[in-house]
């Protein structure tokens, strides 16, 4: 039997251009093949061959210690500042005097090589979705790179630039942060052609002393873009119009609104919402489109407008785009979903453990009320703590009540100090049972479901839900062979570092 011939990655990166991008000094074996890298990472756990290792070095970590667990494990090279423990003269490594620094340089110089079109996506919720969003229609239309996951903060934005072929027709950024001063640098990074605030709200409230505040922190991604650049904005949320004005400032004057506005650019005119995927009809500067969202939820709705307008500012095919709403798959903590098979029959979870805010939260209730249960099964809400939400956090917990019960949920669980102000708040018919955090609650939890039930688990990354969701898919012993197969997994490269190791969620 002839076997298959190997497909050969393209090169992101040569020895040399890495040397030349970051002012680096090649070290290895002499008269040696000089070394190619197909892939960029920052993470030992994550390295496949052919990729370039770079050793940061936070607080509380220090990549040099994973490097020669790297090179074994099939990198091309690693980026150090120095010759780790273990390593030995002939590895292949490129020294400089500051990886981070390093890390921006080939982002900077992976920018200024191509001629993609780049979108970068920044707004309180919705960013993660609206990035997919756009990278699967735009991949319908011509060669696109989108972020990974949720590589949204200062490492991730300019890892997620060294990774971006060159040749690539466009790129999507996602931009976020939870301080002032954040985005601005990042802008500057990635300089996108379009930018996407999919809406302002009340998240990191903790740090941030009006939502008007959180606003002009989200504006600041215009820093980083021309005159002639496109501004796609969320035409319905309050802030508009404080969004607009800062655009102006910057000197942006393409500024467009998408929502149901009768004047915004990109016009929901109806839709139907369904357990599993939303019927939309919109008006996209003019052009009138039918189609389906494979994602349910209104707040998926809004933000696929976002995605077409940003389509057509590109000068693309809005309805070849519209065409690949209908193969979106959802993300794992972002809406997976999962049937778990019990002995008396099945039971669905929705995944949205990744993130939590308050509006976030009802958009996700309005998707379990879509959920139909079956013969003797139950809505069950699963809630975690919304973190950074500052001295309002107790009565933000506690207002979700009526949300939850406009949902038709029929129990909630509920795990961590805020959400106790959620417990107590609701009738004694919908406590399910309360703990002080996830590792507590998540028995309680498995030990309740039963067959026909819809559960929707969420909580901020901070509340470690997704440990709720893998107690109650251990119930099924062929969990794997019943996940759902349009959900996906989007792994965050970062380093482990307490205080770095979750991307920005704002």
């Amino acid at each position: 039997m002839t076997q298959a011939p190997m497909i050969q990655a393209p090169v992101l990166w040569t020895a040399g251009d890495v040397a030349a991008a970051t002012n680096g000094t090649l070290h290895g074996p002499a008269g040696a093949p000089v070394w190619q890298a197909t892939g960029v990472s920052i993470d030992s756990r994550t390295i496949r061959p052919g990729d370039l290792f770079i050793a940061l070095k936070g607080p509380n970590f220090d990549g040099h210690r994973y490097v020669a667990q790297s090179l074994a494990a099939g990198a091309a090279a690693a980026l150090v500042s120095h010759r780790p423990d273990g390593v030995g003269p002939d590895a292949p490594l490129v020294m400089v005097e500051d990886t981070f620094a390093a890390l921006q340089d080939l982002g900077s110089v992976a920018r200024l090589r191509t001629d993609a079109k780049i979108v970068a996506v920044t707004g309180s919720v919705g960013k993660t979705s609206t990035k997919e969003a756009l990278g699967t229609c735009l991949s319908a239309l011509a060669p696109t790179f989108a972020t990974a996951g949720s590589l949204n903060n200062h490492w991730g934005v300019p890892l997620s630039l060294a990774r971006m072929p060159a040749d690539c027709t466009y790129a999507v950024f996602e931009l976020g942060m939870n301080h002032a001063g954040e985005i601005g640098p990042l802008s500057r990074q990635v300089r996108p052609d379009v930018a996407v605030i999919t809406t302002v709200e009340a998240v990191h409230l903790e740090h941030f002393p009006s939502v008007e505040a959180i606003a002009d922190a989200k504006a600041e991604i215009f820093e980083g873009m021309a005159p002639n650049g496109a501004v796609v904005l969320n035409r319905d949320n309050p802030h508009y119009a404080r969004l607009v004005a800062a655009a102006r400032t910057r000197g942006l004057s393409r500024i467009l609104g998408f929502g149901k506005a009768d004047d915004a650019s990109a016009r929901l005119t109806d839709c139907s919402i369904h357990a599993t995927c939303s019927a939309v009809n919109a008006v996209i500067k003019g052009e009138a489109l039918q189609y389906c969202l494979a994602l349910p939820g209104r707040h998926h709705v809004m933000n696929s407008l976002a995605v077409l307008l940003a389509v057509r500012a590109l000068g693309g095919d809005v309805a070849a785009a519209a065409r690949a709403m209908a193969t979106l798959k959802p993300i794992k903590g972002r809406g997976a979903r999962r049937r778990v098979q019990l002995a008396q029959g099945a039971l669905t979870v929705i995944d949205e453990s990744y993130n939590a805010s308050p509006v976030s939260m009802e958009a996700s209730f309005q998707v379990l009320a879509k959920g139909d249960p079956g013969v003797g099964g139950r809505r069950i809400a699963v809630l975690g703590d919304m973190l950074e939400l500052g001295e309002r956090s107790p009565l933000l917990h506690a207002a979700l009540a009526e949300p939850l019960k406009a949902a038709s949920v029929d129990l909630a669980f509920c795990a961590g100090p805020d959400m106790k102000h959620l417990f107590d708040k609701l009738p004694a018919p919908m406590r399910g049972a309360w703990a002080p955090d996830s590792a507590a609650l998540a028995p309680l939890v498995a030990g309740a479901v039963r067959a026909g039930d819809v559960l929707m688990v969420k909580g901020s990354a901070g509340s470690r839900m997704a440990t709720v969701v893998e107690a109650v898919a251990a119930l099924d012993a062929g969990a794997d062979a019943h996940s759902d197969p349009t959900s996906r997994t989007t792994p965050d490269e970062i380093p482990d570092d307490k205080a770095q190791r979750a991307a920005r969620q704002g």
